[in-house]
């Protein structure tokens, strides 16, 4: 049971080898999906996502080819015979997944999906198929839900506003029209360095890419604000990086405090406002009332400092006039508040150094992950630029979650740098990899901790058993 996050994991099914054109390539079927939390169950409510996807066979230009998402399964078998189809889609696939009938290519992969969620989650068949074929699924980044069948691979979407069709623009259409260009990247493959960590349980630090997703504002019956992390916690997953845990690993958790003052004369300005806020001309007018009062019955040295203050303005002096008179100044009532949250940096450093051909291959896939993965996205149009893809972050002791360090909020890659000559001169091996690599990632969290993020711990009872955040 492969796990992606939390409660989700994916079934992947068994490589069989198909022939489009006169080309062969690998495919396979990958459904994620959530169990409640234990095995023996899936969670039809929180809906699945059903991929078909393609493999090149490996050649001298593309030695080690990636797994590409090609269609989604939906609920409409009207449209495509139920496939929505990414830009990575050609005429051929396409025209072999739209044959109904059953021996056709869509039938054997629904079957093969089926067979992979029930042995995955080990759950009968029969339950395996009601989840694929009532909840709903999930479409993948870069869908072109209306592309049609004879489109070329990469080719736009075929409008399909009919007569009496709505043309009003709503959110929905709004992220269409920013959608990423055609020619994005939807997918990496895993990567590990060093090789042996593919299979080691030595702790290590994990990074996962994800496609950015944008906060939304709710203003429902008693939340009024953005939402962040309930919209960013189920995601398609970009790739994934392994490395070791470096050295020299630290954190920095900050809140904002700032000095404010809050002399007589902007606290009597704010009681005036207040009431007047709260009790309309009303109580604009019972404040006023209020503080002549409290003027009339005031001490001799508030008047001296109505007084030094009132003549200091009309001279041009200013507040210095009742210093200068007096020696003393007006309270300022100093004090320091609480301003809001912080954003935290992590920064690492990694060293890659390769020891075989097949180790080489990683380094140069993990340098292009994250380079590319930072990098903006432009629509087709050229209009708008997206967000890059963000990273999800864990240190890992045992293939879990490790307790005694910090946790990670999902963060931006702010800043990524190579140096290619780290041992001080440059030397290539005979096919020209550079002996050794240093890479220099500088991270930031997209939104602060908050105290509930940590969860109730312990409470009373003892030590608390992890740091959290």
């Amino acid at each position: 049971m492969p796990q992606l996050n939390g409660n989700t994991y994916e079934a992947i099914s068994p490589i069989r080898e198909l022939t489009i054109e006169g080309k062969k390539y690998d495919v396979r079927t990958r459904v994620v999906y959530q169990n409640n939390g234990r095995t023996g169950t899936i969670n039809g409510d929180s809906g699945t996502q059903y991929e078909f996807q393609y493999k090149q066979k490996p050649d001298i230009g593309n030695p080690t080819p990636s797994w590409i998402p090609l269609a989604t399964r939906s609920q409409d078998k009207n449209t495509n015979n139920g496939w929505v189809f990414t830009n990575a889609a050609g005429p051929g696939f396409k025209k072999e997944l739209v044959k109904p009938g059953q021996n056709s290519l869509t039938s054997q992969m629904d079957g093969a999906a089926q067979n992979a969620l029930a042995k995955d989650a080990n759950v009968p068949t029969a339950r395996a198929q009601q989840v694929l074929k009532t909840a709903p699924n999930k479409e993948l980044p870069t869908t072109a839900a209306n592309q049609g069948v004879a489109a070329p691979a990469g080719g736009g979407n075929e409008s399909q506003v009919g007569a009496g069709a709505s043309t009003t623009t709503s959110s929905e259409d709004w992220n269409k029209a920013v959608g990423n260009s055609s020619k994005s990247r939807i997918a990496f493959p895993t990567l590990y360095y060093p090789l042996a960590m593919r299979t080691s349980k030595q702790d290590k630090i994990h990074f996962e890419m994800v496609k950015y997703s944008p906060s939304t504002f709710s203003s429902a019956s008693g939340q009024f604000g953005w939402n962040r992390a309930s919209d960013r916690k189920n995601r398609e997953v970009i790739g994934n990086v392994y490395l070791p845990i470096p050295s020299g690993i630290t954190e920095t958790t900050g809140a904002k405090w700032g000095e404010d003052e809050a002399g007589p004369g902007k606290t009597a300005a704010a009681n005036i406002a207040m009431g007047g806020i709260t009790g309309g001309g009303e109580g604009f007018t019972k404040a006023i009332e209020g503080q002549l009062g409290a003027l009339q019955g005031a001490s001799g040295d508030v008047k001296t400092a109505i007084a030094g203050q009132i003549a200091g303005e009309a001279s041009g002096i200013g507040g210095g006039l009742l210093t200068r008179m007096t020696g003393a100044v007006l309270n300022p009532n100093l004090e320091l508040l609480f301003g809001g949250g912080t954003l935290r940096p992590f920064n690492f450093t990694f060293k890659l150094s390769a020891r075989s051909q097949e180790e080489a291959k990683q380094i140069i896939g993990i340098i292009r992950f994250f380079k590319q993965g930072m990098a903006p996205q432009r629509s087709d149009s050229n209009l708008f630029l997206k967000s890059p893809h963000t990273f999800r972050i864990k240190y890992l002791h045992q293939e879990k979650e490790h307790r005694y360090l910090n946790k990670f909020k999902e963060c931006a890659l702010q800043n990524f740098t190579v140096d290619y000559t780290p041992e001080g001169q440059y030397a290539t091996y005979y096919d020209g990899m550079m002996v050794s690599y240093q890479i220099t990632m500088q991270f930031q969290e997209l939104e602060p901790i908050f105290n509930e993020d940590y969860g109730p711990g312990t409470g009373s009872g003892g030590p608390d058993t992890e740091i959290g955040f």
